[in-house]
């Protein structure tokens, strides 16, 4: 896919799936701004790929504010935005307040502050296009992490409804779906998220390549592990036949752990 000229921001972009979707992009021909907490990670990519480093909050309306102000004059206009910065945080009910609030700020919200600072530009210009990253989580659900779960759900319902609105305005909006990748997110997931995802891991630089081939087509939702349209489908087709499944792979998930 031919991305000359595509001005292009990626968040988390430091490392894992965001590093490889940043260096994907740059080798398409897209001139990429990294993003990242991380401001050396962020600078690293940037050098690498000749692009420019943004470090800073992403979640934040300041942060984003910031980024979008930023970026937008070195591209001189943002024509992608790839919101890929994500948190896990495990548990369920019983999870602090804090970590839900932390799960919905950076998984939900710097979609929504993103969405509310580009829009209204790439309606009144005829296109632009809006990117994030779920995981199958947002599809599906993630044993072991309700936060993070519902926030992936949410995620999801906010990238439908933005195709929903703009869709026929010049606003492409995907969702990227992977099942488990190999980054210090799987690697972090605790026993469970091992247990569940390890063992059809892919790696980020897979991801990345899913994407692009989804931007050729256009499809909504871009999904590196195929299956997971099955599991998606198995889900809404008899939900409660897919819940006594996915009870069956806790007790096992449980067993295993003792």
């Amino acid at each position: 896919m031919d991305l000359t000229g595509t001005g292009a921001v990626v968040t988390g972009a430091g490392n894992g799936i965001g590093a490889a979707l940043a260096r994907r992009l740059s080798a398409a021909g897209a001139d990429v701004v990294v993003n990242d907490l991380d401001a050396a990670a962020a600078e690293a990519v940037a050098t690498e790929i000749g692009g420019l480093a943004v470090p800073g909050d992403a979640a934040s309306e300041d942060g984003v504010t910031a980024l979008v102000a930023e970026a937008g004059a070195h591209l001189d206009g943002i024509d992608l935005y790839v919101a890929n910065a994500g948190v896990g945080v495990g548990g369920g009910p019983e999870a602090p307040d804090t970590d839900w609030d932390f799960a919905w700020q950076v998984n939900v919200m710097a979609h929504v502050r993103a969405a509310r600072a580009l829009v209204p530009g790439w309606v009144e210009r005829g296109r632009g296009h809006f990117i994030s990253t779920v995981s199958a989580a947002g599809l599906l659900t993630m044993l072991g992490s309700a936060p993070y779960s519902v926030t992936k759900h949410a995620a999801l319902s906010f990238g439908e409804w933005l195709s929903a609105t703009y869709g026929d305005r010049g606003v492409a909006v995907q969702c990227v779906c992977p099942l488990g990748v190999r980054t210090s997110l799987l690697e972090d997931s605790g026993d469970v998220g091992q247990a569940i995802l390890s063992a059809d891991a892919i790696t980020p630089e897979e991801v990345a390549d899913a994407v692009i081939e989804g931007m050729a087509d256009e499809r909504f939702l871009i999904l590196p592990h195929p299956k997971v349209a099955d599991f998606y489908a198995a889900r809404a087709t008899d939900t409660d036949r897919w819940l006594k499944g996915m009870r069956r792979l806790q007790a096992k998930v449980d067993g295993a752990a003792g």
